[in-house]
Order: C-alpha cells, then structure tokens, then sequence
C-alpha cells in the first residue's frame, strides 16, 4: 500500500502540468489522478479540500526546496542583505514556472482563501530567516518577517509579468526593495539610539519588548492553521459495526 505523503506527491507531480490550462481547479486535479493511474478515493484522501490542499503541498515543497538549497549554499560571507536577496532568488527561481505561480496567486486572492495565502508567505518568510539563523527571540521575530513578507510577495508579482532576459529586471526590483528595508533598519536604529525618543516612547517601548517569538518558532501551532487529517488505514477494524 502506497504511503499517504507518497500518493500525494504522486498525484501532484501529475497534476502539475494542467495548472497553467486549468488552474488550480478540480479540472486539473481530476486529470492528473487519470494520468498517475489513481482513484477518488485516492485524490480525496490526498487533497481533502481538493485543489486548495494541492496548491499549498506545490508551495511548502517549494519552501523545502529552498532549505535544502540554503543549507548547501555558501553565502556565509556575503552581506545579510546580500544573503537575503539570495534566499528570494531561490525560491523564485524554484517556483521556475510563471503560469503555476500565477494561478496560485489568482487562487489565494480570493477572499476566503486570503488567509490561507497570508500564511503560506509568512512560512517562506520565516523559512529564509531561520535558514539565515535569525536570532531574533523579540519583537523583532515578528517585525522581520512581516517586512520580508512584503519584499517576497511584491517580487513575486513582479516577475510574473517580467519579459526581461534573465529575469535581471525582477532582481533589480528585488534589490531596490530589500535598500529600502535596509533604509528603513538604519532610521530605526538610529532613533533607538535617541534618548528624547525612548523617553518620549518608553511606555510603546517596554510593552514591545515584552513581545517573545513562538517557541521554536513552531509555525504548526499558529492559531488558525489547519491540517488535513491522516489518510484512512483501510487495515484498520472497522468500529463503527
């Protein structure tokens, strides 16, 4: 018997290839369970929320890609706005394929799947800053990854509609976004450092530095997040007779 995770990435592989003709959509998911020789109950097991769960599987193996490239990559001596630069390229240039990009950003804006999509760039946000070993324990955790949640999702629909060769005109995008972050980093220390303003803000200042990061930065177990439930042992007893 196949393994739950194992059918699921079979019958993504498949269904893939019919995203940038049918989207996101029980179309493509229907078709690719043809092409990988699997059933229904196979596909339902897989992607209990059909193509939401299939598009968010195609997104964290995007993400774990990028560990992996991260961990072999020798970036340690560049800049850290250098390696963060770095770091987006990748996950960009692992998506490689605009037209299954853009259904899933067409997908995740739909009102009620926003959330969803928020979370997803969130995770590939704090994916890039562990990978970078972020010691960030504070308020900070949280300011950085939002900010680089910004700059990636920005970048993102950027290159979707970049013609350049190479893409050079996506990464100069990307690097004038990350100068402004790092514009942005230079005012806020600068004022840190001001004693009129940490008197005049010390009340916002203390209440901030009460902020701690999830421990272990643990994105399961952010509130809100959902979980498809393990695929059904057809081994098991029934209990219900």
């Amino acid at each position: 018997m196949m393994h739950g995770s194992e059918t699921a990435d079979r019958l993504l592989d498949a269904i893939v290839p019919h995203v940038p003709f049918d989207g996101w959509s029980e179309a493509a998911l229907r078709a690719g369970m043809a092409d990988a020789g699997l059933g229904m109950t196979d596909l339902r097991a897989a992607f209990p929320r059909g193509a939401v769960d299939a598009a968010i599987l195609f997104h964290r193996r995007g993400d774990a890609a990028l560990k992996s490239a991260l961990v072999q990559a020798d970036i340690g001596a560049l800049r850290i706005r250098d390696r963060v630069a770095r770091a987006v390229r990748t996950r960009i240039e692992i998506a490689a394929d605009r037209e299954v990009v853009r259904r899933g950003v067409t997908l995740f804006a739909l009102p009620h799947l926003a959330p969803e999509g928020a979370r997803l760039t969130w995770t590939t946000a704090d994916t890039i800053w562990t990978a970078l070993g972020d010691p960030s324990e504070d308020l900070n955790w949280y300011t950085k990854r939002a900010i680089l949640s910004g700059v990636y999702s920005s970048t993102v629909l950027y290159w979707l509609g970049d013609g350049s060769a190479g893409d050079e005109a996506t990464w100069a995008f990307l690097d004038r976004r990350i100068d402004d972050v790092m514009q942005f980093e230079r005012i806020k220390a600068a004022a840190n450092r001001n004693p009129v303003f940490k008197t005049v803000f010390a009340g916002p200042l203390w209440l901030a530095g009460q902020v701690r990061a999830p421990a272990g930065a643990a994105q399961d177990t952010l509130p809100g997040r959902w979980s498809p439930p393990a695929p059904a042992d057809p081994s098991a007893p029934d209990r219900g007779t």
